[in-house]
Order: C-alpha cells, then sequence, then structure tokens
C-alpha cells in the first residue's frame, strides 16, 4: 500500500492538438520495457528557431509513503519530483555535444533530475491547518475557504520546484545578510521533537551561506527554507532542492554535529547542483562531490572537525572512474563511495598541489563562469587549467576519468654489515614502489637502530621503483612511506610501514590475536 504514481490525464499544446494519443514510453538507457519514467510525443508541427509553444498537462499525483525524497508519513507531505518535466534540449557544444538534441534519460534512483531553468508560478491549496515550506517566495496572502488555504510561491532562474506540508511545523524565521548575501529570509519548518535546535539550525545556515557566499560567489535569492522532517519521514531528509533543503528526520532530540553536516551539505548544493546545474545522470560528481569538498570545509572552519582523509579513503575499495553514469555502479554504495567520497578526495588531493587559495580561486572562477549554465568536467578541468597555469590531462585521466587510487609501498630492507677500521658499519637498502597512482615527490620516513631519523623524497613520477641507501653506524630499523598522510589518495596505508625485527612479545600478541580471530569467525560459521 505504500507505492505511489504519476498519471498524465490530459496533455494539449495551445493550438488544442491533443497530444497523449501518439505517446510513447522509450528506454534509451537499458531497454526496460516496462520503464514508464520518460515519455515522448510529437507535434504536428516542429517548433522553429526563437519561437515557443504552451503545453499544458492535466495529471494525477498519488503520492507514496516515504522511502526516498517523495512521499507522506503521518501528516507529513514532501512533494518532490512531482510533476511532469521536460528533458534539456542541448545546443551543440553543451557539455561537448557535437549536435543539438535531446538529453533523455530514464529516472534512476542514483541521481536527481537534470533540468532547464525556468519561472515557476505554483498555488498549492492545503487543509487549513497545514503550513506550507515551497520554494522561492510567497506572492500572496493565504487564503482561506471552506477549510482549505491556498498558497502562491513564485520562483525564477531555478531547475526545479519542491514544497513540503503538515500541521505539525514549528515556523521561524529570521532575516540574514552578510558580504555576498545582499538579504535573505531564513525560513525554519521544525519538526517539534527539534523545537529546542532553533538556535542551532539558524548558526549553521548563516555561516554557510556567509561562507560560500565570500568563497564562491553571491547567493542571489530572496529566501532560504530549512524543512526538518518527523523520524519516520528519514528518507525525504537531507535532500536539496532551489532555495529549500531538508535536513535529517527528527531521531534524536540531542544529535551531534551530523545535523550541522547534513545542512552545510545540502545548502553547498545551492550552488553546485542549484545553480552550477551540472547533469547528475551523467556526472554526477560534479555535483555530490563538491558539495562534500565545501561541505568539509565549513565543518573544518566554523565548527573545528577536520576531514580524516585517510580514513576515508580506506573506503575506497571499489574505485570506479568519476564520470560514470550513475546507473553504471555496480551497487548504490559503489555510486555514493565514489561520487560523494573519492570525488571529494581528488579535489583535496589537487588542493595539496595547488593550496588551499589557489583552490578557491579555481572554484570560484568555475562557479562564476557557469553558474545558471550546465557546464561538464572537461569545463572544470579547463578553469583548473586557466587558473593554475598548468596542465592536468595526466590527473584528470588517473582519478578522474579512470577508478585509480594512489599506492605506495616499501617492499623490503636489506643490511649488509662490513667491519672498517674497527667500528661495524652498515650499509642498509629500502625498497620502495610505486604500484598505482599519478604522484610526484613521495616522502619516506627512514629511523635508525640508534633513534636517529631522516627522511628522503622518492621521485615517482620518473621510476616506479627504487632503491634508498644509507651507510652509517647504525642500520635502518623501520622505514614508512609518507608519515604525514600527505598522499590524499593513498588507500592501502597497510604496505606504507616495514620493519626490520618484530619484538618477540609483539609477534607473540599478534599471532594469538589472529588465532583468536579465525577460532571466533568458525564458532560463527558453527553456529
Amino acid at each position: 500500500g505504500g507505492y505511489g504514481s504519476i498519471e498524465i490525464t490530459a496533455m494539449t499544446t495551445d493550438a488544442g492538438q491533443d497530444l497523449l494519443p501518439g505517446k510513447k514510453f522509450v528506454q534509451p538507457d537499458d531497454g526496460n520495457e516496462h520503464d514508464r519514467t520518460l515519455m515522448m510525443v510529437s507535434l504536428n508541427r516542429p517548433v522553429p528557431p526563437k519561437g515557443k509553444i504552451t503545453l499544458r498537462f492535466q495529471y494525477v499525483v498519488n503520492m507514496p509513503k516515504v522511502f526516498a525524497r517523495m512521499g507522506y508519513a503521518g501528516n507529513f507531505f514532501m512533494a518532490a519530483q512531482w510533476f511532469p518535466k521536460m528533458s534539456v534540449y542541448e545546443p551543440a557544444g553543451t557539455r561537448n555535444r557535437k549536435e543539438d538534441g535531446w538529453n533523455l534519460h530514464q529516472y534512476h534512483g542514483n541521481s536527481e533530475f537534470y533540468a532547464d531553468f525556468g519561472i515557476y508560478d505554483v498555488a498549492i491549496t492545503v487543509p487549513q491547518t497545514f503550513t506550507v515550506a515551497a520554494t522561492g517566495f510567497p506572492t500572496k496572502i493565504s487564503r482561506t475557504k471552506d477549510g482549505w488555504k491556498t498558497y502562491r510561491f513564485y520562483a525564477d532562474d531555478v531547475h526545479d520546484f519542491a514544497w513540503a506540508a503538515s500541521p505539525d511545523f514549528i515556523y521561524a524565521e529570521q532575516p540574514f545578510s552578510a558580504p555576498g548575501v545582499p538579504g535573505v529570509k531564513i525560513k525554519l519548518y521544525l519538526d517539534p521533537r527539534h523545537k529546542l535546535l532553533r538556535d542551532r539550525y539558524f548558526a549553521v545556515v548563516k555561516k554557510s551561506l556567509a561562507d560560500y557566499s565570500q568563497w564562491y560567489g553571491e547567493y542571489p535569492y530572496s529566501t532560504l527554507s530549512v524543512v526538518v522532517p518527523p523520524a519516520q519521514a528519514n528518507g525525504a531528509g537531507g535532500m536539496e532542492y532551489p532555495t529549500l533543503i531538508t535536513a535529517w528526520g527528527a531521531d534524536d532530540e540531542k544529535p551531534d554535529l551530523e545535523l550541522e553536516r547534513v545542512v552545510a551539505h545540502e545548502i553547498g548544493h545551492q550552488y553546485f547542483y542549484g545553480m552550477v546545474a551540472t547533469n547528475e545522470f551523467e556526472e554526477a560528481w560534479l555535483d555530490e562531490g563538491f558539495t562534500s569538498y565545501i561541505e568539509a570545509k565549513v565543518m573544518e572552519k566554523e565548527f573545528n572537525v577536520r576531514p580524516n582523509f585517510p580514513l576515508e579513503a580506506s573506503y575506497m575499495t571499489t574505485p570506479r572512474a568519476l564520470n560514470l553514469n550513475a546507473w553504471q555502479y555496480k551497487r548504490h554504495g559503489d555510486y555514493a563511495d565514489n561520487v560523494y567520497i573519492r570525488a571529494k578526495l581528488v579535489l583535496a588531493a589537487i588542493e595539496r598541489e595547488i593550496g588551499g587559495e589557489n583552490m578557491r580561486r579555481v572554484l570560484r572562477a568555475y562557479f562564476q563562469r557557469y553558474k545558471f549554465r550546465h557546464p561538464s568536467t572537461s569545463d572544470f578541468l579547463a578553469v583548473l587549467e586557466q587558473v593554475t597555469g598548468k596542465q592536468w590531462d595526466d590527473f584528470f585521466k588517473t582519478y578522474v576519468y579512470g577508478g585509480t587510487m594512489t599506492d605506495v609501498s616499501v617492499d623490503g630492507i636489506q643490511i649488509t654489515t662490513r667491519l672498517e677500521n674497527g667500528a661495524y658499519i652498515y650499509d642498509s637498502a629500502v625498497l620502495v614502489t610505486k604500484r598505482a597512482g599519478d604522484l610526484r615527490q613521495v616522502p619516506v620516513l627512514i629511523r635508525f637502530a640508534d633513534g636517529t631519523m631522516t627522511t628522503k623524497n622518492f621521485d615517482a613520477s620518473k621510476n616506479n621503483r627504487a632503491i634508498l641507501r644509507f651507510t652509517g653506524t647504525a642500520p635502518v630499523e623501520w622505514a614508512m612511506v609518507d608519515p604525514n598522510y600527505s598522499l590524499v589518495l593513498e588507500n592501502k596505508h597497510i604496505n606504507n610501514f616495514f620493519q626490520t625485527k618484530i619484538d618477540p612479545e609483539q609477534k607473540n600478541r599478534f599471532s594469538i590475536g589472529i588465532a583468536k580471530l579465525i577460532e571466533t569467525l568458525l564458532q560463527g560459521i558453527a553456529w
């Protein structure tokens, strides 16, 4: 009983042509004849260049129970992806397109829709006890009649429109302005469970807007609405729509900083997805990866939460190319790991090479050039090369168009001893190998048996293997590649360290630990 649907009951042109008899469902992505998410209709005459046509729809929406994005839970309603949406007609040259044509895709659960910018004038009628949050700003005072209330909202220069309604919302608003934010009304629609968290929501919204506008460009809209769904509607939580975002469902009455992180992330989407309107069907990393990267910047600056890149890189067990179509990742987990986490790591790796201030210049130039447009990966590459004055083709082939991570290992230490003038001299050779990745100078920390330490660089841009040689009165005790974890895309740290001798007590403890692990696994299988 929880399924939803959209049924178009009438579709005509302004000249009166009935388009429904000629409708056809098409499946360009997978050929699944049962997929009815992309409909094609034919006009009796073409729309000429500079010409226009009006299409009139009537349709019925049966809301599903909230699963992802759209639906209802109790008396909470989230209307997202709730109306028939035109495909984007792309002129030649848009996103490397060779000929004019429609960008055609079926619905895919991993990605958002791809749409053109437009103007929305929407009237929403609900029971009079309900409060409505929506994209844009109200244009008329809501009017009530026979127990129903009608709201009217207007938005322009947006490519989607979403709204939410509930009689339980606790509403609050605050005006806010900052450099790059000329003046915006922050509108908060709280679930009662989070009524005492009002100040936390307002604080993170203001900090995020101030930072993003200062770093990348002006927030041009007059409103920003934040909807906090009830706990049972968390499937609608953590989502982005133009001038309207949803936080996580109000499950925990005392949430940790994930509250701030999710809100900062979704506000980041006002920039990358909202204004820089990339095609998430085909290049989701330009949306989710960029937003994950800038969200981390806000969390570090405003809440002192530093990203743990080594840990996040370790999640990358199935790295894939970032410019795959959203439905081509094997599992949703692979999609999320790559377009959210690995994409963020790729941007962080660029920052490590050019510096934080230059990275901010790159993103600002990219935003300013492509706001209210539909850029591609190659467009971002062009901006990166223009701002930095260097070539990034090899980097992009390896980490963006390819699914490579970095892997550098210490593969062995060889020591020979000789007697010289009555003293023992040790010749130590440390074997270091670049196993994967596009790398340059890789630091290797060396510790000697007398406690002294030194760092030597391995030039991985010229050679895949190197032998680092040391001669002295103490042998090498251990060697560690990248001791400060500067290689953001390194995901196999287990082979970064090599020790010549293992303490017997540690060795026994390790052996006992392995034995206990095997014993536990066998017990689990037996059970």
